[in-house]
């Protein structure tokens, strides 16, 4: 079996090429032709008025079409128009083109989510199944005939035919199918890695596994259903959106519906056409044809990530998140005690002490042992261990509490605990160093466990143990603090040592001797302070806590029950991902805001351009309000109206991709948006409307 220390280095460099190469791929699939083909095919599609009135702004632009396309076959469809017949026609294109680009942003961001659930569809196969029998025999049937419940046994080579948990035996598993991880995991039955995935292959001995799932409801059935965006529910923030943009959009629409009143009380009339492209180019079409595709794509980035969310709402939620709570073993230390440090006694050197570890660790291969020998090496200590050779190791047992080597010359070594090593040395006919007790102490002190080493009746020193941080932790919670996120971790430690762990990782805050029971009441005052939570779990014991919590992920190597009270999984089982999905949360929301103030500063400058050159024939006062010199009122309406379609697919890369997020106050990120998004969403357009116009009034 693999060390947890090895596992979690081998995950984390894996879970670090996967991120690499998949965003590789997320960016190569996004330009992939058979994508961006199907995803055109369904811009047309999702002109059925049925779909459309999903989006209520380009269901409004859609009526529109429709009325100018028969206006263009038939101009005095509504009475007598003196509007020329191009006009119409130019009308009816353009308003297609701004509904086609809306439809082709959604289907694309809904294709890299498809893509993806296909990708996962390959894995999904009628697998053959060892089915155990009431009476002890094996029975050979299909995957699909399984039930909840039913016992299968598998061996080295065979695929796991469906979610389940291990009951019986010890193997590693392949589940690169599933989580891109090129490493095999230890599956064991009893503790929290005891949760296997149907379509994952046994690569080593043989285990005996109970079903957890019917046909159809397995764990990547779910999988499937989630990355395709299609089926996602929108969003309380999102429905919020929708609502203003829908209500603006009313606004205009009766603008527009009595505007010809006041132009009849005005001696001019406005031609029907001329009033649909005012109205498309007055409602916030921009962010109306981009909104779905922002939240679509937010759900596949989360995905490229190798995090599976149940809902965008839980996505939406990380990018809000004021706490999260952390475990502290596995997710903010490697979970063993790792050596640390050497520290002789008595009249011992350092040299001696350093020769003397490494022997009694030559052949221990807990995670301890192996931890000597790498400290050594990172030390630069690179002995010769020839007294070792033909060496008897003796294994560490619950009884002696040490562990050692008996050497051919008949010299013994032993390391263990402290209180062991010394009754050890004094059967010897050994004497204890003065000092031994007083830095074992002060070990303890510091949150470290303290092993003794002696050869035969002469204790040489101590090997500082400790649960050691992982690399990056107190860089990666600084992020956070800037994020304006407060980091608590919970551990069974005691409080001293959780103190110490706590400063050296850099979190906020720290629960010590924390029971399960107490996860969930920190994570429900912090709720009660109007604070959203997020919680990572792998146990059954961390069900209820990943329940409470308004973002709960769950490591995929974890138990059921965790998985299926948390609504994210994260299929590397890397506990700090939560960082990423937080970041990935944010910008989701940025995105949606950055784009929304684009949108409406787009509108600004639009109302700039139309209105001014409407109304200037009739009022010439209106003249003053032209500050863009557009050259009539028809080239500015197709100026404005071109403009208005062009920038949708202009703008789908940057939906597609999400505005970047860098952590920083509230009152900067606003100063930000509004200076790129807002001043930026004014100057675009006037000057390409501008641009326009001139182009035009060279035809017209």
């Amino acid at each position: 079996m693999l060390p947890e220390v090895e596992q979690e280095a081998i995950s984390q460099q894996s879970n670090n090429n996967y991120q690499s190469n998949n965003n590789k791929d997320g960016n190569k699939k996004m330009m992939d032709k058979a994508m961006i083909a199907q995803a055109l095919k369904e811009s047309f599609t999702k002109l059925d008025p049925r779909k459309m009135v999903k989006n209520p702004i380009m269901f409004v632009v859609e009526i529109g079409f429709f009325i100018t396309l028969l206006m263009s076959l038939a101009p005095n469809l509504f009475g007598a128009s003196s509007v020329e017949p191009w006009f119409n026609i130019t009308v009816t294109l353009l308003l297609l083109f701004t509904v086609l680009f809306a439809n082709f942003a959604e289907a694309l961001a809904e294709g890299r989510g498809k893509a993806q659930a296909d990708s996962l569809k390959k894995s999904k196969q009628d697998i053959t199944a060892n089915l155990v029998k009431n009476n002890g025999e094996i029975e050979k049937v299909t995957s699909s005939q399984l039930k909840k419940g039913d016992i299968v046994v598998v061996s080295q080579g065979e695929m796991i035919p469906g979610d389940g948990e291990v009951i019986s035996g010890i193997a590693s598993v392949d589940e690169s199918a599933i989580t891109g991880e090129s490493a095999p995991v230890i599956k064991e039955a009893g503790g929290d890695f005891n949760s296997v995935t149907g379509g994952t292959r046994v690569v080593s001995d043989s285990i005996k596994v109970k079903m957890t799932s019917n046909p159809g409801e397995s764990f990547l059935d779910r999988m499937i259903s989630l990355v395709e965006g299609a089926n996602r529910q929108k969003t309380p923030n999102e429905i919020a959106l929708n609502t203003v943009l829908t209500s603006l959009t009313l606004i205009f629409m009766i603008v527009v519906v009595t505007l010809p009143f006041f132009t009849n009380y005005l001696n001019f009339q406005i031609e029907i056409p001329v009033l649909i492209a005012l109205l498309v180019c007055l409602i916030p079409t921009t962010i109306g044809g981009l909104l779905s595709a922002i939240g679509i794509a937010g759900m596949d980035r989360v995905t490229q990530f190798n995090v599976l969310a149940m809902s965008g709402k839980a996505v939406e939620a990380a990018g809000d998140i004021n706490t999260i709570i952390l475990d502290k073993t596995g997710t903010i230390t490697f979970g063993n005690r790792m050596a640390s440090n050497f520290i002789p006694v008595g009249d011992a050197s350092l040299q001696d002490l350093s020769y003397w570890v490494g022997v009694s660790s030559l052949k221990d291969e807990t995670p301890e042992g192996r931890s000597v020998l790498e400290l050594l090496k990172n030390r630069g200590v690179n002995n010769e261990y020839s007294l070792a050779e033909g060496a008897q190791f003796t294994e560490f047992k619950a009884e002696t509490r040490m562990s050692g080597m008996d050497l051919k010359d008949g010299r013994q070594i032993r390391k263990g605990a402290v209180d062991a090593i010394k009754a050890w040395v004094k059967a010897q006919g050994g004497k204890i160093p003065t000092n031994l007790d007083e830095e074992a102490k002060e070990i303890s002190r510091e949150g470290g466990t303290p092993l003794a080493v002696a050869v035969e009746g002469q204790i040489l020193g101590l090997i500082y143990l400790k649960d050691t941080v992982k690399p990056g932790m107190k860089e990666r919670f600084d992020q956070l603090r800037k994020m304006g996120i407060k980091t608590v971790m919970c551990t069974g430690d005691n409080p001293l040592t959780a103190a110490t762990i706590a400063k050296e990782a850099g979190v906020d805050e720290f629960i010590a001797e924390c029971k399960p029971e107490d996860k969930i009441e920190v994570i429900k005052y912090e709720q009660s302070q109007g604070k959203l939570v997020a919680m990572t779990g792998d146990g059954t014991n961390d069900a209820p806590a990943l329940a409470q919590a308004d973002v709960g992920l769950a490591m995929n190597s974890g138990t059921t029950a965790a998985k299926e009270a948390a609504n994210m999984v994260d299929l590397d089982s890397n506990p700090t991902k939560i960082i990423e999905v937080v970041s990935i949360g944010k910008q989701l929301l940025m995105t949606r805001g950055a784009l929304t103030t684009l949108s409406i500063a787009n509108d600004v400058a639009k109302y700039f351009a139309i209105i001014p050159a409407m109304f200037m024939l009739a009022i010439p006062e209106m003249e003053a309000l032209n500050i863009m010199g557009l050259s009539t009122p028809l080239s500015a309406i197709l100026s404005a109206l071109i403009f208005n379609a062009v920038i949708i697919p202009l703008l789908i890369p940057l939906a597609m991709k999400g505005v970047a997020y860098k952590p920083m106050s509230s009152n900067s990120l606003l100063k930000r948006n509004l200076t790129i998004y807002g001043l930026g969403g004014v100057i675009v357009p006037f000057i390409g409307i501008k641009l326009i116009d001139v182009a035009i009034s060279l035809f017209i």
